[in-house]
């Protein structure tokens, strides 16, 4: 298992990489095919502070690779709706290979 974090236009948090890597261990634990996770901060300007706080998870594993990103007001909420939207994606990925 191997986590990358890049930053862009955002200062690196440890905390943020704490929150995601317990997030995204989950994910590796249910899911013992995956590879590697590639995780994206980034900030982008908008006109409600609902938005902006964009978080990206890209999930290697066996056939094409996963990729999952949100908007939220903050980063924590869209690390969690990034995973879960991740998750739905890996049981359908799951289904396939169990029917093969």
């Amino acid at each position: 298992m191997n986590i990358n974090f890049e930053y862009d236009g955002v200062k690196a948090s440890e905390r943020l990489e704490i929150f995601a890597a317990k997030k995204v261990d989950k994910l590796f634990d249910k899911y013992d095919f995956i590879i590697r996770a590639d995780v994206f901060f980034k900030t982008e300007n908008t006109t409600t502070p609902d938005t902006g706080m964009i978080c990206a998870i890209r999930l290697s594993s066996p056939g094409p690779r996963l990729f999952a990103e949100s908007s939220n007001g903050s980063f924590e909420a869209s690390i969690a709706k990034t995973v879960d939207d991740l998750e739905r994606q890996l049981k359908k990925r799951k289904d396939k290979i169990k029917s093969h």
